[in-house]
């Protein structure tokens, strides 16, 4: 199951407390102290781990807590720091604090790490209170406490190239053609209900990854439809493809364009710095309509680079790629 919205609570570890003790050996009665520190309470460190491509986990475990330092000891003996809590997200993942929405991190590359939380420091043994005037010390301090916070992770997918399109454009036809990915298909709006990476392999050695957004609406940025909860997977693609549906239209030249400005409305309205992204216009389904037709599209007049392609029979899906490649490297 795909999950790329989750809240969770996380609270770092306790700090161990100093601790009170004088040496006590033959013939040193009274000797002077020598309490250990506390132990250092445990850290919340989120981890990125390309291993991952999905939230889902944290549907089953909500909360997170790090343990406590061991308290100091005698015989200046300093308490064993508790363990740290590595928490491992999907690569792509934000992490934002839940109150004031603010961006704690971004963890992006497989490896990547950010202490989210810092355990609290030991508390100092009765040792370090010793002075000229007070031999016998019998004050140590109590470890620091940890932090806590509530928080969201969002996942937002990593790829080259976002499709973008109405319901039912085509994009998981096109994806399942061009790369290994094999999302549902189906005759009717709303087929894809998660985003789908495909890995599209080009020429002999070269490759980049596409992702398959479910299908924007009119309305989508404000809550529509599927609303905003995939729009933000786009936000990561060095390049989005927009999909037309030529068996849709009548054959009149601006209402192939009134679909495509529709969804460029409607990314704007989510993120208006999507719009300065690199985009293809592509019309699809071009198996499915006359020749009369064909032509009048080949003659539509854009300001960005077109396309006609048929996902079923092929035809250009090798120029599509060609495109996005070059595209991808201007």
């Amino acid at each position: 199951m795909f999950l790329d919205y989750v809240k969770i609570y996380i609270r770092s570890g306790d700090g161990g407390n100093g601790c009170i003790s004088f040496r006590r050996e033959k013939y040193v009665p009274k000797g002077g102290p020598n309490g250990g520190d506390g132990g250092k309470g445990g850290d919340i460190i989120f981890k990125a781990n390309s291993q991952l491509t999905t939230l889902i986990d944290f549907r089953y475990r909500a909360h997170y807590k790090a343990g406590r330092g061991q308290h100091g000891m005698g015989g200046d003996k300093t308490g064993k720091n508790a363990e740290d809590i590595i928490i491992k997200v999907p690569c792509g993942s934000v992490v934002k604090d839940f109150e004031s929405e603010g961006v704690i991190a971004e963890l992006l590359t497989d490896g990547e790490e950010k202490v989210i939380l810092k355990g609290g420091k030991g508390g100092k043994g009765n040792t370090h209170f010793k002075s000229s005037t007070n031999q016998a010390p019998r004050t140590a301090e109590k470890g620091k406490p940890g932090e806590e916070k509530n928080i969201v992770i969002e996942l937002k997918l990593i790829a080259d190239v976002g499709l973008v399109g109405f319901p039912n454009a085509g994009k998981s036809t096109l994806i399942s053609k061009i790369s290994s990915a094999k999302p549902k298909i189906a005759d009717y709006p709303f087929t894809t209900l998660v985003p789908n990476l495909g890995i599209v392999k080009y020429r002999d050695y070269d490759s980049f990854v596409v992702a398959d957004i479910p299908g924007i609406i009119e309305g989508a940025s404000s809550g529509k439809g599927l609303g905003i909860q995939f729009l933000r997977h786009i936000e990561r693609t060095r390049l989005l493809l927009f999909l037309i549906d030529t068996t849709k239209f009548s054959g009149l030249e601006k209402t192939f364009l009134k679909e495509f400005k529709t969804l460029l409305k409607e990314l704007e309205n989510y993120e208006a710095d999507l719009l300065d992204k690199p985009r293809i216009l592509c019309f699809t389904k071009i198996d499915a309509i006359t020749d009369k037709l064909k032509a009048k599209l080949g003659k539509v007049k854009t300001d960005i680079d077109k396309i006609l392609i048929s996902s079923v029979t092929g035809e250009n899906l090798s120029e599509l790629k060609d495109l996005i490649w070059k595209k991808l490297h201007k």
